[in-house]
């Protein structure tokens, strides 16, 4: 049997690329899907070569856009024959924080529309192609994982859009657990805490210190391949009789200590 096959979208940098890594020392074929960093995706795309994925391409699409989603799942079939596991990562932060009571419809639209809009489409979009997939026998143990976060839970009173569009989207993983359950595809939310990526990099300082007064249980940063092992584990078949999960990768910091 060939190779199963993932798509990770936003899979070129940061959290997506510590994903797409780690499923390719399981040796998988990968699609690595980027929205305009094609230097970024096509330098992922040769250190999962290095680590043992037989065939990885990117392809680029906008998320945010639903036509471009549901292409990029067709693209992936055409250049790999088959889905097996599709990741849903790709999302944004705010352009800039921004009070509450000031945030603007554009910035809501844009944050929503990438992290929770065209999710949910794309996804929608990969399920049925594996639904298809699973009456001809080509695809094995099916799989879709949602990249939250922790904002799905706290409150950040400057980024608004960024917390109800994670919070949206562990109810979108919850959905489509329960619909594909008797199709036998699998389900799971990965929701990391703070990773250390392109996109925390300009509150560093500030979590340095958070961290070290014991934000999280752990005291530390989290690294993309840490959320990377949370989603090769469940694909290298460490978990077969779950589905609906929520996969905390945080550490400890969803935990209530008094």
């Amino acid at each position: 049997m060939a190779a199963r096959v993932a798509v990770v979208t936003g899979g070129g940098r940061g959290i997506g690329r510590g994903v797409v890594l780690e499923l390719a020392r399981l040796g998988l074929n990968l699609v690595v899907n980027y929205r305009s960093d094609a230097e970024s995706a096509q330098a992922t795309c040769e250190e999962a070569r290095r680590m043992g994925a037989p065939r990885v391409v990117a392809v680029q699409a906008d998320l945010a856009d639903v036509k471009q989603g549901r292409l990029l799942v067709e693209r992936s079939l055409q250049e790999l024959g088959q889905l097996d596991v599709w990741v849903s990562n790709a999302g944004v932060a705010p352009a800039r924080r921004t009070d509450l009571l000031d945030l603007g419809a554009e910035s809501w639209d844009l944050v929503l529309g990438t992290n929770l809009r065209g999710p949910f489409f794309a996804a929608q979009a990969a399920a049925r192609a594996m639904i298809s997939g699973l009456h001809d026998g080509r695809i094995v143990d099916p799989q879709i994982h949602f990249i939250t976060s922790v904002s799905s839970q706290f409150a950040s009173i400057n980024r608004g859009e960024y917390c109800v569009s994670k919070a949206g989207l562990s109810m979108v993983s919850s959905l489509f657990a329960a619909r594909l359950a008797e199709h036998g595809i699998r389900v799971f939310e990965i929701r990391p805490g703070v990773i250390a990526t392109d996109m925390t990099a300009g509150v560093r300082d500030q979590y340095d210190r958070r961290l070290s007064e014991g934000l999280a249980p752990l005291r530390r940063w989290g690294e993309p391949a840490d959320v990377g092992r949370a989603v090769a584990g469940i694909v290298g078949g460490y978990l077969p009789y779950a589905t609906g999960n929520v996969i905390e990768v945080d550490g400890g910091l969803h935990l209530r200590v008094l």
